[in-house]
């Protein structure tokens, strides 16, 4: 979505508020539109939880601050019990909109959407709504950003050795290391590509032993996905070895050797949710997030002296996927 067409968005979610939230009081003042999140990780975790929480500041300065739109974040519900008793105690106190952040959250919100049929809740990274007439679901397309860090990958490696580090095989994570690899391939056949899969989104310790792994194989370039890729992250800082990053910056955590990173911004989404609901949607719809409606975009490390004519054709990468020219899941 373009950033004109996320200030008409905004413009018409002032101009909803008011009917969303019903009749206006005596003195004149309306409520504010309420948001809960619930992250399978904390709010700072430079990758998924993080990701959200940097949209929804986003939305409720576009929406005008705490005055249009208050959220609140339950963070590190990495049991998904205690989600689930965290998305029904939000829907029960009458949250305008629930979003359980992370795909472990599925069973349990169709277990809880039914029984709050006035309370809209979105969930992801899927496009997946149940057919829950008050569900909504979004998905990263991850696999373009990936796309464009694998040739990045391919252009930069010496040794030909790649290492990808990824959590559990699924959702964005897994369109991620799958365009990841693609891209490599693409750019430089001749690259080894070694991606593992540790089972875990928050293991830490288990990323930095898959780092390790790959960092005695050889790999000179590395990428991972998830929460516990700060494990990874400082083994690559350790040895050298190039990282490239994807739903939040991670440059801050290893700014030596982090060149470029995927961002997700899910705001502009978030923004047609909340449109939805106050003309009365209360769910049943799906939406992605992509390199063409700059909903994902790539974020340079300013520090790291990337050569020219790799900028040139991650840039070209870039525009070959949103011209569809370049298929990044070929």
């Amino acid at each position: 979505m373009s950033k004109l067409g996320r200030l008409f968005i905004v413009l018409t979610l002032l101009a909803l508020a008011a009917s969303a939230c019903g009749p206006a009081a005596d003195d004149g003042d309306d409520q504010p539109f309420r948001v809960a999140v619930v992250t399978p990780s904390a709010i700072n975790d430079l990758a998924f939880s993080q990701s959200i929480y940097d949209a929804m500041v986003i939305v409720q300065n576009h929406m005008g601050g705490e005055d249009a739109m208050e959220f609140v974040v339950s963070e590190s519900m990495f049991v998904v019990d205690d989600a689930g008793a965290a998305i029904r105690d939000y829907a029960s106190q009458g949250y305008d909109l629930v979003i359980a952040h992370g795909s472990q959250y599925g069973g349990v919100l169709q277990e809880i959407a039914p029984d709050f049929p006035d309370i809209s809740f979105a969930w992801g990274t899927t496009v997946d709504t149940f057919g829950i007439p008050n569900v909504f679901a979004y998905e990263a397309r991850s696999e373009e950003g990936g796309y464009v860090n694998g040739v990045i990958a391919a252009a930069l490696t010496e040794s030909n050795i790649v290492g990808v580090v990824g959590p559990i095989e699924t959702g964005d994570a897994k369109l991620y290391v799958d365009g990841f690899v693609a891209g490599v391939r693409a750019q430089n056949p001749a690259a080894q590509v070694n991606a593992n899969w540790i089972g875990s989104f928050s293991d830490v310790a288990l990323a930095s032993e898959a780092a390790q792994t790959h960092a005695g194989a050889g790999a000179d370039v590395m990428a991972g996905t998830a929460q516990m890729v700060v494990g990874a992250i400082g083994v690559a800082r350790d040895n050298g070895i190039l990282w490239l990053g994807t739903q939040a910056s991670q440059t801050s955590l290893a700014p030596e050797i982090v060149v470029a990173n995927q961002i997700y911004d899910w705001s502009g989404i978030i923004l047609e949710i909340i449109d939805l609901i106050g003309e009365g949607t209360m769910g049943g719809q799906s939406f992605e997030i992509t390199l063409d409606n700059e909903g994902l975009f790539m974020e340079y490390n300013p520090d790291f002296p990337l050569p020219a004519e790799v900028r040139t054709l991650a840039d070209e990468t870039v525009e070959g996927i949103i011209a569809g020219t370049i298929d990044p899941l070929p």
